[in-house]
């Protein structure tokens, strides 16, 4: 197992972490401060840094077996040795961009209030699906509910439930595509108090308020079950 220091901190933008093994598609720590692609969130890019100063880029980064995280450096790089300490260095404009773009859309999702299909978060822009009548999307007027939401400055929360307690609760979880994960007896929760409160593993601001304003981009019929709702930060 992986232990996942951006779980407890999202900000961290270095650590040290030892190499279990390397395998042909990534290289396995005991801990890492990359997230791996899921929930619609892209996997980080950085570097790994060798004692001798010598850089081994990671060009993303995906989950392994038995809740491992895999770093995947690009193709014909020099492999760590196993048992090598290593110091982590994640591309933070970029994840800061995923983090911002990625609390927008939980800030969105309470303004178009609908089941979520589908949804997408890039460095660049971001992406909901929803089960909803395209008439009822107006693009100027999500925007603006959006950002006068996270004009409030709310500080985020993270919670963790029993996977009972969210049984009982199925209204917490939005999206109809992707179940929060389960079998380690409890969930994580992203709460932003007065807001919004639903299961998720990603990665996160502290205040909303760090977001800044968000434009639509696009809004868009995917099928009779998926309209698009395409942001970007201003």
């Amino acid at each position: 197992m992986t232990e996942l220091l951006f779980r407890e901190d999202a900000y961290l933008r270095t650590a040290s972490a030892r190499v279990l093994a390397v395998h042909p598609h990534g290289i396995e720590l005991d801990r890492t401060i990359f997230y791996p692609m899921g929930g619609g969130q892209v996997g980080d890019t950085g570097a790994l840094v060798r004692a001798n100063g010598e850089r081994i880029a990671i060009a993303d980064t995906r989950k392994g077996e038995m809740d491992t995280v895999l770093h995947v450096p690009p193709p014909g790089a020099t492999q760590p040795d196993i048992g090598e300490t290593l110091t982590l260095e994640i591309d933070w404009a970029r994840r800061y961009s995923l983090m911002r773009l990625h609390t927008a859309l939980h800030v969105m999702s309470c303004v178009v209030v609908a089941p979520v299909t589908g949804g997408n978060i890039s460095p660049d822009k971001a992406r909901l699906d929803f089960d909803i009548d395209m008439s009822l999307l107006d693009a100027a007027k999500i925007a603006h509910e959006t950002n006068a939401l996270i004009a409030r400055g709310v500080e985020t929360e993270t919670v963790w439930i029993t996977e009972e307690e969210l049984d009982a609760r199925p209204d917490l979880v939005k999206t109809m595509s992707v179940q929060p994960p389960r079998g380690a007896g409890r969930v994580r929760l992203l709460s932003i108090p007065g807001i919004d409160l639903q299961p998720c593993g990603g990665t996160h601001v502290k205040n909303i308020g760090e977001i800044g304003a968000i434009r639509v981009i696009k809004i868009r019929s995917e099928g009779k079950r998926n309209k698009r709702v395409e942001i970007a930060l201003e």
